[in-house]
């Protein structure tokens, strides 16, 4: 391979290897799906939520339950559904009769990662309660702060075509995911596959064969490797003039704020960590644009009737801005 060909400034072998042993867990079940499995490792190394949009039957649930179970840390689903309340999620103070005090009882959100199926079925204040964890990494009951524990990822999934009993994410809540992966039906290659090794697995899907290979100490450590990758001014530039075009490109009615820039950053970084290389390159930039920037950015009403997609948009803004020599 030729990125291994330099003498890395960081040593990312342990890095390297754990990513490899994680894609090797999931490619035990998923087919075809390696774009988002990457993703969805960068996602943990830049310590950023992703919310993935598939409609039913695509392994959106499964791809994320999996990947959880590489890791030896806390797991928690939730299913949101329109009468689910702040307290069903973030925990509940019960009465003691025996000690006459009020204790609280933790909810699933005390945990690692947090599966949240169909995300966008909650009400707003559910999804607030589900703002402060995923913004501030703590939840606040009764005027008393509980920290949580690290490392803590949402990974959130929407169904794009059934729309019945659903509320739009608020502009402010998207923002605080570092992707948004929209996983598309397989090829037909890769469905035939997906049937012959259901077929060999005896009709079954059978996650207790995946086993364990990173723990919560070694995702930290893991998430320092990556912070101190290099990355060329050029190419911080490179990012600032991407997100700036957001701002001002007449198909769009709301551009990427600095949040994405700073997305773009931490994810190019995990991306360039994962490849073996301990500097960043346009070409990572590139990759980790589009999953960063779609979920940001608005349409404007004309461009949207007109059927175009913030993929494209966000695909031209790219081609137009120049790349750093």
């Amino acid at each position: 391979m030729e990125e291994q060909m330099f003498h890395n400034r960081v040593d990312l072998t342990g890095l390297q290897q754990a990513v490899a042993n994680i894609k090797q867990e999931v490619n035990k079940i998923i087919v075809g799906q390696d774009q988002m499995t990457e993703l969805l490792i960068a996602a943990i190394l830049a310590d950023g939520h992703v919310l993935i949009e598939g409609v039913p039957g695509v392994a959106k649930t499964l791809i994320a339950k999996i990947l959880s179970r590489t890791m030896s840390v806390g797991f928690s689903r939730i299913q949101f559904t329109p009468d689910l309340m702040p307290s069903d999620i973030i925990g509940t103070s019960i009465y003691n009769l025996k000690t006459t005090e009020f204790e609280f009882k933790q909810g699933p959100l005390f945990s690692n990662i947090i599966l949240i199926d169909e995300i966008n079925r909650a009400p707003a204040k559910t999804q607030s309660a589900l703002f402060e964890a995923m913004e501030e990494r703590q939840i606040t009951v009764d005027g008393k702060t509980y920290p949580l524990t690290a490392p803590f990822i949402v990974l959130a999934t929407q169904n794009p075509i059934e729309q019945e009993g659903t509320y739009r994410l608020p502009e402010a809540q998207l923002d605080r995911f570092i992707f948004k992966i929209e996983v598309h039906y397989p090829s037909l290659e890769d469905e035939t596959k997906i049937i012959a090794a259901y077929h060999a697995r005896k009709n079954t899907v059978d996650i207790n064969c995946i086993d364990s290979v990173m723990n919560a100490e070694q995702v930290k450590l893991y998430r320092g490797t990556v912070s101190e990758l290099h990355i060329d001014e050029n190419l911080i530039s490179y990012i600032a003039q991407i997100v700036n075009q957001t701002r001002n490109n007449s198909s769009l009615y709301l551009g990427a704020s600095p949040r994405a820039s700073l997305a773009i950053l931490t994810s190019a970084k995990a991306i360039a960590a994962m490849r073996g290389r301990d500097f960043v390159t346009p070409d990572d930039i590139k990759f980790v644009a589009i999953p960063v920037l779609k979920h940001r950015v608005i349409l404007t009403p004309e461009k949207e009737m007109e059927g175009l997609t913030s993929d494209a948009i966000i695909k031209q803004i790219i081609e137009k801005v120049e790349v750093p020599r």
